[in-house]
């Protein structure tokens, strides 16, 4: 039975009981910031448990994608080096939410695991754990699987008993186990609980499902209160069933892995040696990390220095370095993409959706990390070569700021060679590091102004109230003293003014008290501080009533931007791909940027369509709807959240059109007060970062009228209408190519003119006749022919239409010993009984009666060589 019947059997099975088949949730918790991956089945549902999102159906079954990559639950380090470990894999489960309980849950178990119809594993070889409390589960086992009592073992907290955290539901839990070394027809081996723990530890038995009972509710001084309505979690790793039924000891060696380990042999040339051992290790890392890097990105984690997409970055390049030990030179995980799609396509279509997406970034990443790890590992040889048993901090950091190599990569490659690394010292560095950027953007202890953000603590500033989103301007009392006013500080009981904070610049205003006014430059909030104005006192300070007002031309400017943003943000996504994810952001009054992960530049006519679109969704002037509720909530009405860990239990929600974000800032009342939008700049941040700049309302108008005025001075210049502007360009283009096709011929002795190479000591005189007497074009070719010629250079044009006519062009070495065109000009001319003039790269000028061609071949070569040597 491969893998994909066995997740078909398994959801099929407990759908035709009742229960509700829901999907995979995403790899990213959308509403638990204290995980950093999804790593169970029962995640999706924890606040159901808790009672706090009530479903439709009381039963439920899922096949969850899991990660355990990262944070407390994390097995990076041990894949390959195992026959289990795993970052991505697959969680099957049922789920009962106040309905059936212990006996159908163990029912259920026994049913699929033994049924011929279903897994068919033999009785004989299965063994049972429940809590060493549990006589209620003991007893359903023996009664419903007809176990005898000497393979169903009682054990303690530590094996089977589950909680979801130090208070709130938990439970016993029960797991039933295969034996790996039982063989068909031969009689299961008696031995007592203290055998069977040793050999369990040994991996003789393997579990392959849990079965937790959440039947009460602890409390902070650890009492156990029964719930009205216990449930049933329970969960069963598909990769072990998988290895249990296709009769493997080993996950790597099922039809999960094996397809993935056979195109690594083919890509490197090599047999892989069949175990975690040696180099085995590597190909079992590369089949591995290509599911979780996958699955990542599909569930929008992009490759970045912090967070989830710093843990991506290191499972990629984990990958990168074991494919280097096998001697890949060039991206290896992008090579199995396409078998991962053919065995996980049909359970996971995203992955067919996206699979040139995902092939795209897991090249980009590879190659870029494949840039830097040669000169890393010989950094790494270099230290070994030295005779170091020790790598410092400073160095680890160096490792990973000036090669890209994460610090758990340095610690694996280093314990390999014998040498520790000071993981303390690296975390110090890295908060230097943080802290000189913090202070850099003068984020760290000042305001953007300078001013000291612990200056004039005062009682109650905490409990400054914003009251900005509804009004303009606020009737208030100040609550900061004389002296902070005469330090540039002032803080307010209401405050209409905006603080920055994400992304969005602060308000400017006016506060004006009894005799006094407070210019406003800035405003800075800190959760133990609160909201304080920063700006200019003018007058003698004195407390009372004031009035407090934000200056609201700059506040709609900023509100454009803002809202704009949210608009590009959409946008961005539909045009590009779900992947596109909000890296970063800054709102000001004249301007917008937006960061978001993307792999590469947007096309130049793909970012005129993204912002054709958003005019659109402008003109269609969509009321903005700002509402707050609770987070659960305004996931369900479909807020992309982004950064899960900064919200509370009640957010904002700034709804327009078909874009409902969670945000804090302040917006237009509807988006046709944007007025227009424009892109100003594109370019790259960072690694799989790009940036957009744009500008909206009177910006953008002005904008369009400064282009328009540009093209009507031009076409000006050029003697054309603005309309016909593109056809005169053309035709002078097309007659600056005929010039220089001319110039060159000339150059050659060839075409209608004539040209000869004349000496003047070291100076070579380029004599060229030519017909055109269009000043324009001779200055033209006066530039191919310095564009051509670098040094000691001098080019004579000369008309046989106007015999007298005379240009000179000379190269930038002669300009700078003071011998230019212009001087050159006058000096023949003042010889000749002529005149002329010009720039110092190119003179022309009339000798009088003289014939200017036999000048320059008789006279001009002599009169050279005594003019270069004054």
């Amino acid at each position: 039975m491969n893998a994909a019947q066995i997740r078909s059997r398994f959801l099929d099975y407990f759908a035709s009981r009742g229960h509700s088949e829901v999907p995979s949730s995403t790899l990213v918790p959308a509403d638990d910031p204290t995980l950093l991956f999804t790593n169970a089945g029962m995640v999706q549902f924890k606040r159901t448990f808790l009672g706090q999102d009530p479903r439709a159906y009381v039963r439920a079954v899922t096949c969850q994608k899991c990660v355990r990559a990262g944070g407390k639950h994390n097995d990076l380090e041990q894949v390959g080096l195992t026959r289990r470990h795993h970052t991505f894999f697959e969680m099957l489960g049922n789920f009962s939410f106040g309905d059936y309980f212990k006996r159908d849950a163990i029912r259920f178990a026994w049913e699929f695991v033994t049924s011929p119809e279903y897994l068919g594993i033999a009785p004989d070889r299965l063994r049972v754990t429940v809590h060493h409390t549990d006589d209620e589960a003991r007893a359903l086992w023996l009664e419903i699987s007809g176990l005898p009592a000497d393979r169903i073992y009682g054990l303690g907290d530590k094996d089977n008993f589950w909680q979801m955290g130090d208070t709130g539901p938990c439970g016993p839990c029960s797991e039933i186990y295969v034996d790996q070394r039982w063989t068909p027809g031969s009689v299961p081996v008696p031995m007592d609980q203290a055998e069977f723990e040793v050999e369990a530890e040994a991996g003789r038995f393997l579990e392959i499902w849990n079965l937790v009972f959440m039947q009460f509710d602890r409390s902070l001084d650890g009492t156990l209160t029964p719930l009205p309505k216990p449930s049933v979690d329970t969960g069963a790793g598909l990769e072990r069933i998988t290895a249990v039924l296709q009769g493997m000891d080993d996950n790597f060696h099922t039809d999960l892995f094996r397809p993935l380990i056979a195109d690594v042999e083919r890509l490197v040339g090599a047999t892989y040696p069949g175990g975690p051992e040696g180099t085995g290790i590597s190909y079992r890392v590369l089949a591995d990390h290509i599911r979780a890097v996958s699955f990542l990105l599909l569930d929008g984690v992009y490759p970045s220095n912090e967070g989830r997409g710093f843990v991506l970055r290191r499972i990629l390049r984990r990958a990168v370095r074991h494919a280097w030990l096998l001697g890949r030179r060039e991206p290896t995980l992008v090579e199995l993409l396409p078998r991962l799609v053919e065995l996980m396509g049909e359970a996971y279509p995203q992955l067919i959706a996206k699979q040139a997406f995902l092939a795209d970034t897991i090249r980009q990443e590879e190659a870029r990390f494949l840039e830097t790890i040669e000169a890393g590992l010989a950094r790494l040889d270099e230290i070994q070569a030295s005779g170091a048993t020790h790598i410092t901090g400073d160095e680890a950091f160096k490792l990973f700021d000036t090669f890209g190599f994460p610090l758990d990569l340095t610690v694996l490659i280093a314990t390999e060679m014998g040498i520790t690394v000071d993981t303390d010292g690296f975390d110090l560095a890295m908060t230097e590091q943080r802290e000189r950027s913090r202070a850099a953007a003068g984020k760290v202890g000042t305001s953007a102004d300078g001013v000291r953000l612990d200056i004039a603590v005062v009682d109650g500033s905490a409990g400054s109230q914003f009251v900005g989103y509804t009004s303009l301007s606020a009737e208030t009392s100040v609550l900061s003293d004389a002296a902070a006013a005469q330090a540039g500080v002032l803080v307010l009981q209401e405050s209409p003014f905006y603080a920055t904070s994400g992304g969005q610049l602060a308000d400017h205003g006016v506060v004006e008290g009894q005799g006094w006014r407070f210019v406003v430059r800035d405003v800075i909030k800190d959760a133990e501080l609160g909201q304080r104005l920063l700006g200019e006192l003018e007058g003698t300070f004195v407390p009372g009533v004031v009035q407090a007002a934000v200056d609201a031309e700059r506040r709609g400017e900023i509100e454009r931007n803002h809202s704009a943003t949210h608009l590009a943000h959409m946008v961005l996504r539909r045009r590009l791909g779900d992947h596109v994810r909000q890296q970063g952001s800054l709102v000001e009054p004249n301007r917008l940027r937006f960061d978001f992960s993307h792999g590469g530049p947007v096309d130049a006519g793909q970012l005129l369509e993204i912002e054709a679109e958003i005019n659109d969704l402008i003109l269609a002037n969509a009321e903005v709807d700002i509402r707050e509720m609770s987070y659960p909530d305004a996931l369900a009405k479909g807020a992309m959240a982004f950064f899960a860990d900064k919200y509370g239990d009640v957010v904002r929600v700034v709804t327009m059109g078909d874009s409902v974000e969670l945000c804090g800032g302040t917006h237009v009342r509807s988006t046709g007060q944007i007025g227009l939008f424009r892109f100003s700049a594109q370019g790259g941040v960072a690694a799989g970062v790009r940036r957009i700049e744009a500008i909206t309302g009177h910006g953008a108008y002005a904008a369009v009228r400064a282009a328009d005025d540009r093209i009507t001075g031009l076409a000006q210049t050029l003697k054309a209408q603005p309309d016909q502007l593109e056809r005169k360009v053309e035709a002078l283009l097309a007659d600056r190519e005929k010039l220089e096709v001319r110039l060159a011929e000339a150059l050659k002795g060839g075409g209608s003119g004539s040209s000869r190479v004349l000496q003047a000591g070291p100076v070579a005189v380029h004599l060229v006749s030519t017909v055109t007497e269009d000043r324009g074009q001779l200055g033209e070719m006066a530039d191919a022919f310095r564009a051509e010629q670098k040094a000691a250079a001098i080019l004579a044009l000369v008309n046989p239409t106007t015999p007298q006519a005379v240009s000179f062009a000379v190269t930038d070495d002669l300009i700078a010993r003071g011998k230019d065109a212009n001087a050159l000009i006058k000096l023949v001319t003042t010889q000749f009984a002529g005149r002329g003039g010009g720039r110092k790269t190119f003179a022309s000028g009339s000798l009088g009666t003289m014939d200017a061609s036999a000048m320059v071949a008789e006279a001009l070569p002599a009169m050279l060589v005594a003019w270069l040597d004054t």
